[in-house]
């Protein structure tokens, strides 16, 4: 019996509503991948929590950006943090070893990091075997480097392992006195130096057991401590030239006091949020240093889960340009803008939105009136946190063909301007989604238009179903690459194709009455030249109606007479 495969696959729709934020934090990483964050708690473990109006002004509304997109019905977001280029991390050293916060703020100086001696392994001497060679019950656990000490119940005498094998130890100098214990419940033993940490920030806690400073060791520092999210260590091996010193255990090493005393506590200090009059446009549009260490927006390059983006309340034009064109070079993700919050005279608020002309951004304001647990009073934060949450909501709950307007923002008590009809009717037609309150229907998104002069594009809900079909077509169909370009393969992808958008065509998200009228979908000699063939292209086009929002809704009344 042989297996094989001669439909079309399935093709599943990818996300429409995995948000990401960049901004300021208290703690978090500034270069890398974006953190990945599914709710506000969660958020505040791994970045912290609100920040304070004094400290950081104008750019503090990223964690407030992020509460209020769950709270209007966001599920899940990727953070990339932002921080002044004058932030420092918290840190300690002395000539041994150096322990530096994992990332820089203030926030680093609350930490604590304990050092208690511990051991891994401990054993009885039953014979000597020769010059620093002792036969032991059981070598297991002691490597060539280790520090070790021969406790006889009364003094203690270091060593260093040179080699263990077949309960044989080598250590590097002579142990004096009668070391021999051969009793069943040994009074004299040795046992390997080791020392464990325990970190804690607030809550928080991290253990490392039985940690060494032993470099050709598995459970070295330097490869046990890159596994804390609040920590990085260093440690300084005594240089070659450096005069020999008598063995010492590590915590000795790194404490300077000795091992009876119990433990070491080490308190970072100079950690620093930076100033905020030297953060710049750049901190925010982020460097491409090559994977792993790219920053601010820059660091999206890298992740494929997104595709809606912000930066809460940064309104510098060339932040949001450079937000705006990598949405329109992925072509995958829609960016939502903010307005400042000092535009709102109608000419102020067209100056700002005539810097752009894109299909791949929406413009929101004004700001909203929300009510802020650290000041404990109402504030004005930027609306696009909110919207992004009203996309997400009105994604899950009615599709992405669903134009994200007449909606309900939650948790908003105010506004920050109140705008009118006619201010409605200027600025809407020129790309600008006002949020407007309704007697009797609360606060409401009322526009849902793009920043683009292109008619075709001029809703947010028709660029943002492209993305979605664009998406889970090039996705759906990865497993064309390399297969044979032959008409079974173009009657297979046809298949594939269509049973995706008719499923998508019921949900209501083309027109028509039909699936014929909906979408076409053609893979066939018609869209390829046998030099396409040759040359391994799979040429296929597919042609959809979308469904348009229904913004102004026109009624014609006329009076009856009873003759008529």
């Amino acid at each position: 019996m042989e297996e094989f495969e001669s439909g079309g696959r399935p093709l599943e729709g990818v996300s429409t509503s995995t948000a990401g934020f960049i901004g300021l934090a208290e703690r978090g990483a500034v270069e890398g991948l974006p953190e990945l964050v599914t709710s506000f708690a969660d958020f505040q473990r791994k970045f912290g929590a609100y920040l304070s109006e004094n400290a950081f002004g104008e750019y503090r509304f990223l964690a407030y950006a992020v509460e209020h997109f769950f709270i209007n019905g966001g599920g899940r977001c990727y953070v990339m943090r932002v921080a002044p280029s004058d932030a420092k991390p918290a840190a300690f050293t002395n000539d041994v070893l150096s322990v530096t916060a994992k990332n820089p703020g203030a926030w680093g100086d609350k930490l604590r990091v304990t050092v208690v001696p511990s051991s891994k392994a401990k054993t009885q001497i039953y014979e000597i075997a020769g010059e620093n060679k002792y036969r032991v019950k059981n070598s297991a656990g002691f490597n060539p480097g280790d520090v070790v000490v021969f406790n006889d119940g009364e003094n203690k005498q270091y060593g260093q392992v040179v080699t263990a094998q077949d309960n044989v130890v080598t250590l590097t100098n002579n142990l004096d006195g009668d070391v021999v214990d051969t009793e069943l419940v040994p009074v004299k033993t040795l046992t390997t130096c080791e020392f464990s940490m325990q970190v804690i920030y607030k809550d928080e806690a991290e253990v490392f057991e039985n940690v060494s400073l032993n470099v050709s060791a598995a459970n070295f520092v330097e490869k046990i401590i890159p596994r804390s999210n609040l920590i990085s260590v260093g440690f300084k091996a005594a240089g070659a030239g450096e005069e020999e010193s008598p063995v010492k255990s590590p915590f000795e090493l790194i404490s300077g006091i000795k091992e009876d005393n119990g433990s070491f506590i080490i308190s970072l200090t100079g950690g620093s949020d930076g100033s905020v009059s030297s953060i710049t446009a750049a901190d925010f549009m982020g460097e491409d240093k090559g994977p792993g260490k790219r920053t601010g927006i820059q660091a999206f390059i890298d992740n494929d889960e997104v595709s809606i983006m912000a930066v809460p309340g940064v309104t510098i034009p060339t932040v949001q340009l450079a937000l705006v064109a990598h949405c329109e070079n992925t072509a995958s993700r829609f960016a939502v803008l903010d307005i400042p919050r000092e535009k709102k005279k109608v000419a102020d608020v067209e100056t700002h939105r005539n810097i752009f002309d894109t299909t791949y951004a929406a413009m929101y304001h004004p700001w909203l009136q929300v009510f802020d647990p650290l000041e404990k009073r109402n504030i004005f934060i930027p609306p696009s946190g909110s919207m992004i949450g009203v996309y997400s909501r009105s994604d899950q709950t009615r599709g992405v063909h669903k134009a994200p307007a007449n909606e309900v923002v939650r948790a908003c008590v105010g506004l920050d301007c109140q705008y009118n009809k006619g201010e409605q009717d200027i600025l809407n037609p020129k790309g600008v989604n006002l949020i407007r309150y309704f007697t009797g229907q609360g606060i409401r998104v009322w526009g849902a238009r793009t920043c683009s002069s292109n008619t075709l594009w001029k809703y947010i809900n028709v660029r943002r179903l492209f993305i979605f079909l664009e998406e889970s077509i090039k996705r759906g169909t990865n497993w064309v690459v390399f297969e044979p370009n032959d008409d079974k393969l173009w009657a297979r992808v046809h298949r594939t194709i269509d049973a995706f958008l008719t499923r998508v065509w019921r949900d209501g998200a083309l027109m028509g009455t039909s699936a014929g009228e909906a979408f076409y979908v053609k893979v066939d000699r018609s869209t390829m030249t046998q030099d396409d063939i040759d040359n391994g292209r799979l040429i296929c086009i597919i042609g959809v109606a979308p469904v348009k929002p229904a913004e102004f809704v026109i009624f014609r009344i006329t009076q009856k007479t009873s003759e008529q």
